[in-house]
């Protein structure tokens, strides 16, 4: 059956066959209309609010969780060790780049990750819809980290790049698949992202010291190896669970009309030259390969974001309503990226600060590795997590709105970056070293504003989102870490002259006075998405009075 009119982003369409690789067609308005690829023969059938067989939840929901938690065991495990791997010798089997070097890869390849969501995100809207974009990029991944385990510098890079590939098709895809298994105005869909968000961090709580042991005992690829199975296992998972979706995860809501794959197609070509030419144009004026290739991300993902938001802006495929919404989600992408600039320095700089800076005897028990500080923020997402989750609901509709939980983000994040200011300024290393709990204690501050910022920002992405334009403002909401991850990697290397205790006080002071600005505006950007939050909050009342009758 065709439909009359094309899904909402969360809202699941109704079956249009059995299943195979449908074509696209023409509506009445000249419209082309979304069709159904690669769908199982039996798929959830019926709305969301009947399928409860999960906790209470959607049944696909659990194989999700489980796709998600294999999926960022492979990366966390991978990124654990990368930037070790980076700056160690050639003889240890790294690859001998400088410490500043090192981190400034480490933050360009964060977003050049995040800016193959873009792709990611094309396909899946335009030619393969969510589900089997997201089986492709996953595929990809584990491909790069077997080709990453071989032990040869152009293996090396080789496997980063595919990993980078699959992860921008992993990243916005998986979420609208969640998503999906819930209609319109579904009140579980928070609690849903946030079991959700929970798996993403049960995931990067084990890879840390599975694969770290790995490393120390038997080298860097052996770790590698490790990563490709925890994809693999997540491939698993996905394969299994495919017939628990709904028809959403298999739609493509705006498929490409005749002689629009040719026009892509060239668009993809002017965009790897004009990548190609700005790093040459850097590497000329700066004359080092990392700082252009840093530029050269930063500004390319700057101005991806700029072009992929006026385009829907635009768009006459976007309602008036939808351009309102997409007022309200501009100021809370810029918060984020503001965020990521702090808090994505944890394989970064202070992977640095565990390594060089601090004393990692627990009490004379027993020493803790480097790669394992980095299991402390996802232990205090899962303690965390259902702590705030139930203070959310017990203070729905009240004080903190959605945009002040933003704010409160920042301030947060903030002062997490004074800490580590002190920590770089008080103990330099040497003989004087910080105590094992000292970068733990960061990382609980720094978990606190993660909890305000990213499970709220993915939710309220996907209330936002346009109809048309599902998986792409997701990539839209994962370029912000992307332009945010490339404002590292360019301020490292601005500020490498300086300490790197002022590097922090300088990013701790600019985020706070931000902050100020966000809860001056908080009022008029709550205005205006009051619309999809009133109609959930209220749906949420409904069903709650629903339950206890």
């Amino acid at each position: 059956m065709t439909q009359s009119r094309p899904p909402m982003p969360t809202e699941p369409p109704s079956r249009q066959g059995s299943g195979g690789t449908g074509t696209t067609a023409l509506g009445p308005d000249g419209v082309t209309e979304p069709r159904m690829r690669f769908a199982p023969d039996t798929l959830r059938d019926g709305p969301s609010a009947e399928d409860r067989s999960f906790i209470g939840h959607p049944g696909g929901l659990p194989w999700m969780l489980q796709v998600e938690m294999w999926e960022r065991f492979s990366w966390f495990g991978m990124r654990a060790i990368l930037l070790y791997f980076l700056v160690d010798t050639v003889a240890n089997g790294g690859l001998g780049l400088s410490t500043t070097a090192g981190q400034v890869v480490v933050s360009a390849y964060g977003a050049a990750v995040l800016l193959m969501t873009i792709p990611g995100g094309i396909f899946a809207d335009r030619i393969l819809g969510p589900w089997m974009s997201t089986l492709v990029g996953g595929s990809i991944i584990m491909t790069g980290h077997v080709v990453l385990a071989i032990p040869m510098v152009a293996t090396s890079w080789a496997g980063l790049i595919l990993i980078a590939v699959g992860t921008g098709f992993i990243k916005p895809n998986l979420s609208t698949v969640v998503g999906g298994l819930y209609d319109k105005d579904d009140p579980r869909r928070d609690t849903g992202f946030m079991y959700f968000y929970m798996s993403v961090n049960v995931g990067s709580l084990v890879a840390p010291f599975i694969v770290g042991a790995l490393r120390h005992a038997f080298g860097y690829h052996i770790g590698f190896i490790a990563a490709a199975i925890g994809m693999a296992l997540a491939l698993i998972s996905f394969w299994y669970g495919r017939k628990k979706l709904s028809a959403f995860a298999y739609t493509v809501p705006n498929p490409l009309k005749p002689g629009e794959g040719k026009k892509l197609l060239g668009l993809a070509a002017l965009i790897a030259v004009v990548a190609t030419v700005l790093v040459v144009l850097f590497q000329m004026l700066l004359g080092e390969l990392t700082s252009a290739i840093a530029w050269a991300l930063f500004l390319f993902a700057l101005g991806t974001a700029a072009v992929y938001f006026l385009t829907m802006v635009k768009s006459p495929k976007v309602t008036a309503e939808e351009r309102v919404h997409l007022g309200a989600f501009a100021p809370l992408w810029v918060g984020n990226v503001l965020f990521v600039l702090i808090f994505e320095q944890a394989a970064g700089k202070m992977a640095t600060f565990a390594l060089e800076h601090t004393d990692r005897s627990v009490l004379g028990l027993f020493d803790l590795t480097p790669e394992a500080y980095q299991s402390f923020n996802p232990t205090f997402v899962l303690i965390l997590a259902p702590i705030l989750g139930w203070l959310f609901l017990k203070r729905q509709g009240r004080f903190p709105s959605t945009a002040q939980k933003f704010a409160i983000s920042l301030v947060i994040i903030g002062i997490s970056a004074l800490m580590m200011g002190y920590g770089f300024s008080a103990f330099p290393g040497g003989a004087a070293l910080a105590p094992f709990w000292f970068l733990i204690a960061v990382f609980f501050v720094q978990t606190v504003a993660e909890l305000l910022m990213n499970p709220v920002g993915l939710s309220v992405t996907t209330k936002l989102a346009p109809r048309h334009f599902a998986s792409q403002t997701m990539t839209l909401w994962y370029l912000a870490p992307a332009v945010g991850m490339g404002l590292t990697s360019v301020v490292i290397q601005l500020m490498s002259g300086f300490s790197d205790g002022v590097y922090y006080a300088v990013l701790g002071g600019v985020t706070l006075l931000v902050s100020l600005g966000m809860f001056a505006i908080a009022p008029w950007v709550q205005s205006k998405m009051d619309d999809v939050e009133t109609r959930h909050d209220e749906t949420a009342d409904e069903e709650a009075v629903s339950v206890e009758g």
